[in-house]
């Protein structure tokens, strides 16, 4: 009778983890993701979206991955100094009920030393939340036009040049 008692909360267990696992990434929803597309040779570039949370729980993504570069980090541009430079992030939060924009010259996801793309390509990236949910997004790689960038570029700064 122990046995089974025991044989059967680990199958519970294991039955009810996905739907745990699943939490945080159900809430979550993800607008008009997009890569930018990179010019020939540039070790970075970086991916943007506007994550809503429809949860009533503020949530933060931990971490991003994807298949097309070689890292992949979650960054944001801060300004030092009257320079925009780029800095890695621990976490990326978004507030219960509302959305996090990651767009050129401000929080973003990071892509070091991407492979070959070209436009109209779609990168898959894994979000991965505080829980330990994840939500996978498809972003289309898209060449950058001035109305997506502030002022007519990244505030000055070129991401090709980013080194890690």
């Amino acid at each position: 009778m122990k046995r089974f008692a025991l044989s059967l909360a680990a199958s519970l267990a294991v039955l009810s983890a996905p739907t745990f696992a699943a939490g945080t990434a159900d809430s979550i929803s993800v607008v008009d993701p997009y890569v930018r597309l990179a010019p020939p040779g540039a070790t970075t570039t970086g991916a943007f979206m506007v994550i809503k949370n429809g949860g009533t729980k503020d949530v933060k993504v931990v971490k991003a991955d994807n298949p097309a570069s070689k890292a992949t980090e979650l960054h944001t541009h801060i300004d030092e100094g009257g320079v925009m430079k780029m800095r890695p992030v621990k976490d990326i939060e978004v507030k219960a009920k509302g959305e996090t924009s990651l767009k050129p010259g401000g929080l973003h996801v990071m892509m070091i030393e991407p492979k070959a793309m070209k436009e109209g390509d779609i990168v898959p990236i894994t979000l991965t939340f505080d829980d330990g949910s994840t939500k996978k997004v498809d972003a289309k790689v898209m060449k950058p036009t001035a109305a997506a960038m502030p002022m007519g570029g990244m505030s000055g700064h070129d991401m090709s040049q980013h080194k890690h």
